[in-house]
């Protein structure tokens, strides 16, 4: 049986006389947390260019522009940001605990034209083995996040022995700790504001995008860091998953389902949730047996997910991807599925499916923070959807998202 999480007793604003979300704290953990990977792995440097693995390390956030931002973040010395154009003049006064700062230098992702690119990448590229080199690394592995390649080019052609460490930093990322789990609850609170805007406003005549900026409003209102990005589908479109944003005009009848997931933050930390409604009625027989069926797959789900068992264990309980006359698992592969959720929204540790997990299990741990979705329909007929965000704990798993998920919700009129 599922069992709910403590909720929050604190709320998203400061306070001297109550211990909130430690972020000093938090930002000394994760980076802790990263240096035990790298000499686990003995690696002593990683260059981290992408905005997600960037905030882990240092705490810092910026533009998507690519390449603008990146960090050099070591073993055993202060780590030396490289930082945007506008931003290297603002932050050293902000982030005191960053102690050596340099301006970085981009190829916006190779929109300079190649020659220029080149000439930028080789820029890029002395400099960071000068930061190297003057620590006596030029021999050691360094770990690549987000550097593309260019710049891995320019690196190697100084000599320098790269190495893709993304999955890497995951194993790092993957327990999180008490502030990150904070986060997680933080952001699963803030999506219950939308999805009770959403099922007052439902009606026949709303458009699908007209939901998403309700949503948006919701959790912007709520205190959110980042807006949804991800939208809403309706009545022949709910099965399997696809295009969204369409605008359709919502009818008398449809199921609608929403996908709050990945870009909706609070300090960076993803949520990952679903919710079916209906429109006008309530379900019909065929409706209730395909969420009857998700429902008790999802709890299956859940309470297969124990501390010291692997993904294994629990993919087997995923349906194969023949249930729906489908000929390979890569058909199903994010969207009937459990993830690790963390920082910049993305998928963290571990992956349960039936197409790796099987072959390729990974052990669950205390700390771990999960989302599990799956599906049932038929092909423009119409389908419901369940996601659902679990926390594992000592004993098993503890749900961290509480708006109401036993029944399709039936939207008022």
């Amino acid at each position: 049986m599922v069992k709910m999480a403590d909720k929050l007793t604190f709320g998203n604003t400061m306070a001297d006389w109550q211990e909130r979300i430690n972020v000093a704290r938090m930002r000394e953990e994760r980076a802790a947390k990263a240096r035990k990977i790298m000499r686990k792995y003995e690696i002593p440097v990683f260059l981290a260019a992408s905005p997600e693995n960037v905030r882990y390390l240092t705490g810092l956030r910026g533009t998507p522009t690519p390449g603008t931002k990146y960090v050099l973040f070591f073993a055993d010395h202060d780590s030396v940001m490289f930082e945007e154009p506008g931003w290297f003049h603002q932050m050293p006064d902000q982030a005191p605990w960053i102690k050596r700062w340099r301006i970085a230098h981009s190829w916006a992702g190779g929109a300079a034209g190649l020659e220029a690119t080149r000439e930028e990448a080789n820029i890029f590229a002395a400099e960071i083995f000068q930061e190297v080199n003057d620590r006596g690394l030029t021999g050691e592995k360094l770990g690549l996040m987000g550097v593309d390649g260019f710049g891995k080019a320019a690196l190697e052609k100084l000599g320098l022995h790269c190495m893709e460490a993304k999955p890497i930093i995951l194993e790092a990322r993957a327990i999180k700790t008490i502030d990150e789990i904070s986060c997680e609850k933080m952001v699963a609170a803030i999506v219950e504001a939308a999805w009770y805007k959403i099922w007052e406003a439902l009606r026949p005549g709303i458009r699908e995008t007209d939901l998403t900026k309700i949503a948006a409003d919701a959790v912007y209102e709520a205190g959110a860091d980042d807006l949804p990005s991800n939208g809403f589908l309706s009545g022949p479109g709910t099965f399997e998953r696809g295009f969204n944003k369409t605008g359709r005009i919502i009818q008398t009848g449809d199921l609608v389902y929403g996908a709050l997931c990945t870009s909706i933050k609070y300090l960076g930390y993803g949520d990952c949730q679903y919710r079916t409604f209906i429109t006008g009625r309530k379900p019909n027989d065929k409706e209730k047996d395909w969420y009857k069926k998700l429902l008790e797959r999802i709890n299956t789900i859940i309470d297969a997910i124990k501390p010291g068992d692997t993904t294994a264990d629990a993919a087997r309980h995923f349906a194969p991807a023949s249930t729906w006359g489908y000929k390979d698992e890569a058909e199903v592969l994010s969207v009937e599925i459990g993830h690790g959720l963390g920082i910049g929204g993305g998928y963290d540790h571990p992956i349960i499916n039936r197409q790796w997990s099987l072959k390729h299990p990974q052990v669950f741990e205390p700390g771990m923070v999960i989302a599990v979705e799956s599906m049932e329909g038929e092909r423009r007929v119409g389908g419901v959807r369940l996601e659902d965000m679990v926390v594992v704990t000592e004993t098993g798993t503890e749900m961290i998202d509480f708006f109401p998920r036993d029944e399709i919700l039936v939207a008022p009129l």
